[in-house]
């Protein structure tokens, strides 16, 4: 009986359109189906837990695939260059979802990411061009060096009170990118972080103008309000009030 399917077992088989696997497996190696760019489907049984680093790496014709529930662990740069990839859902045993997963996947419109990820690596959706929305969980806290650099679909994100730092470059290229919430909680913002964020226009705030002051911003390009016209911090009423006067703590 099969439980695995080793390292590099199909590397390279470019003319491999399906393949079915058996559902006494548990694992799938590194390097797997790397390279299988005409593999357009391929169902992964229930019983799998783990998917190894590479392992449908540049299988460009790949439309769909389901990751079972069982699954906790997806390796680095696992699914990178699924250029046909639409849709995913990354189920709830994820813990993190590792540097260069999806990068490259140009097709992929949305995904799913559970409230049990607490990291996203770097540059893990870096230039999926179509991606036009992401809902970044609760429970986050971090967000990795150009984890979502070259998304220029991208319109509008909120990054979860949980998150105290963002990485380098983390939004850099998001022309598309207009209005950003960041929470109060975050400390520090990396290198270039909206580099090239030109149709920015709102930042909303829910922290105070002390947590503000205290944010570790990497250079000016890691500063939203290079970019945004806008800035909206939570009134009295707990609504989001444009700021346009701002009186310095005595504590800074």
């Amino acid at each position: 009986t099969v439980t695995s399917i080793g390292n590099s077992a199909f590397r390279g088989c470019r003319s491999l359109t399906n393949i079915e696997i058996s559902d006494s497996v548990t694992s799938i190696g590194n390097y797997a189906f790397d390279g299988c760019k005409s593999l357009t489907n391929i169902e992964i049984p229930n019983g799998v837990t783990s998917i190894g680093y590479f392992a449908f790496c540049g299988c460009a014709n790949l439309t769909n695939i389901e990751i079972p529930d069982g699954v906790t662990s997806i390796g680095y740069s696992a699914f990178m260059g699924c250029t046909s990839l639409k849709t995913i859902k990354i189920p709830n045993g994820v813990t993190s979802i590792g540097e260069y997963v999806f990068r490259g996947c140009t097709n992929l419109t949305s995904i799913e990411i559970p409230n049990s990820v607490t990291n996203i690596g770097k540059s893990a959706f870096e230039d999926c061009t179509s991606l036009t929305n992401i809902e970044i969980p609760f429970g986050l806290t971090s967000i990795g060096t150009s984890a979502f650099e070259g998304c220029t679909s991208l319109t509008s994100i909120k990054i979860p009170s949980s998150v105290i730092s963002v990485g380098w470059s983390v939004f850099k290229g998001c022309t598309g990118l207009t209005s950003i919430n960041i929470p109060g909680s975050l400390t520090s913002i990396g290198e270039s972080a909206f580099n090239g964020c030109a149709s920015l226009t709102n930042v909303y705030y829910n922290g105070t103008i002390e947590d503000w002051c205290n944010i570790s911003f990497g250079n000016y390009e890691s500063n939203p309000m290079k970019y945004a016209s806008h800035f909206y911090m939570l009134d009295e009423n707990n609504k989001y009030k444009e700021v346009t006067e701002i009186v310095i703590p005595e504590t800074i």
